[in-house]
């Protein structure tokens, strides 16, 4: 597993790299001090499964760094690190397609916990905003419990793109699906989890705790 650190400072640059090598899990990591470095990286043939990625990036600048990713390179997951922890940045951040926010402050087991999740198809968010907002209705609950039942195998697929962060187009191409299909299961999708677009969806995943695994393990639709 390739994992990819691009944060312009060392020293933090350097604790993250060491976290990582003390999870447990077989993991590369490559370290990059500029975003257009990681861009380079990747273009020349890295293969990357995560992206750990500071908000703040010389040349960038806020999410204009998560932006960059997703628009140059949407198959890559972003988590985000950052030092602001405004619960609208956070939320741009996941809108934009990142699939975690951890903020700088956050302890070493919240860093464990938000990678572990993220790796195995979860999206993680901070404590702080997932409490900010309106409270979950319990028809949005009732919903999330019962979200296998109503998905099928290819929509619990798209879901997954959902949650990366791709655009209905790359879900499409990945999928070997037309856009006008995507679309339809994306539809479908919202109304399964009471919400009404993909930001919302996200943070009812987050919310509910559930991960690709748990879909995956729960009863699906066969049509």
């Amino acid at each position: 597993m390739n994992i990819l650190v691009v944060d312009d400072h060392p020293l933090y640059r350097s604790g993250v790299v060491h976290t990582l090598q003390n999870t447990g899990m077989e993991v590369n990591v490559v370290e990059c001090a500029a975003l257009d470095t990681a861009f380079q990286r990747i273009d020349g043939g890295l293969p990357v499964d995560l992206m750990i990625l500071d908000l703040q990036m010389p040349g960038y600048q806020g999410v204009e760094s998560v932006r960059a990713v997703r628009m140059r390179r949407p198959e890559v997951p972003v988590l985000v690190l950052s030092g602001n922890e405004d619960p609208a940045i956070v939320r741009e951040c996941i809108d934009l397609g990142a699939c975690g926010f951890v903020p700088k402050s956050a302890p070493s087991d919240e860093f464990h916990a938000a990678l572990s999740l993220v790796l195995s198809g979860g999206v993680y968010l901070p404590p702080t905003s997932l409490s900010v907002g309106t409270p979950a209705s319990r028809a949005q609950q009732d919903a999330w419990a019962r979200l296998g039942a109503h998905l099928t195998e290819r929509q619990r697929q798209v879901l997954l793109g959902i949650v990366q962060g791709k655009p209905n187009k790359v879900i499409a191409r990945d999928l070997g699906l037309s856009d006008t299909t995507v679309k339809s299961h994306v539809a479908h999708i919202l109304d399964a989890l009471v919400v009404s677009n993909r930001t919302e969806a996200v943070y009812a995943l987050a919310r509910a705790g559930l991960t690709m695994r748990d879909l995956e393990t729960a009863p699906a639709r066969a049509y």
